[in-house]
């Protein structure tokens, strides 16, 4: 039989182990800062002359932090937190030409700047995460192979989906 010492003892040994995960949490919730709970993305601004970049990436971002992130994009500059972005950079060059000088396999290139700002417009990384003031540098490519269907719309949406995981992952807190 179990004296009351005995059980009173284990009751606070359970008591205490609890109190020790009181600042843990659990799931992909714990990755973020728990004070965030709306993020606003405004329109990418592109210093590319090719169209459409700043819409496809801003898209490809806003999408990602609603299916990875417990945050919710919302189009009032008033939320919780800011998302700036500017593609600084874009490239083409063939990598393998044909006989006839036309390109047989293409890289597309592209460089963005984020910067995660709260409300009051401090920074809301610091630290060992990589977002500052200045803000990141981001870089991505594709590759486009014209004789297999690929196009530069396709290669572009590629890239904006890779650099859109990687802002995601600089919006994670640090281990």
């Amino acid at each position: 039989m179990c004296s009351p010492i005995r059980l009173w003892l284990g009751f606070v040994a359970i008591l205490l182990s609890l109190a020790g995960c009181a600042a843990y949490h659990v799931g992909a919730a714990g990755l973020y800062p728990p004070d965030i709970h709306t993020v606003y993305v405004p329109m990418f601004e592109s210093d590319s002359f090719r169209r459409d970049l700043g819409e496809m990436l801003t898209e490809a971002v806003a999408k990602e932090i609603e299916l990875r992130t417990p945050f919710k994009v919302v189009g009032n500059p008033n939320a919780d937190s800011v998302l700036i972005g500017r593609i600084t950079g874009d490239t083409k060059h063939s990598i393998v030409r044909e006989p006839g000088n036309e390109g047989r396999e293409i890289e597309i290139g592209m460089t963005v700047k984020v910067n995660w700002a709260d409300r009051r417009g401090g920074v809301v990384r610091e630290g060992d995460i990589a977002i500052t003031p200045e803000m990141v540098d981001l870089n991505q490519t594709a590759r486009l192979i014209p004789e297999y269907g690929g196009s530069n719309v396709t290669a572009q949406q590629q890239i904006a989906k890779r650099l859109a995981k990687q802002i995601v992952d600089l919006m994670e807190a640090p281990w």
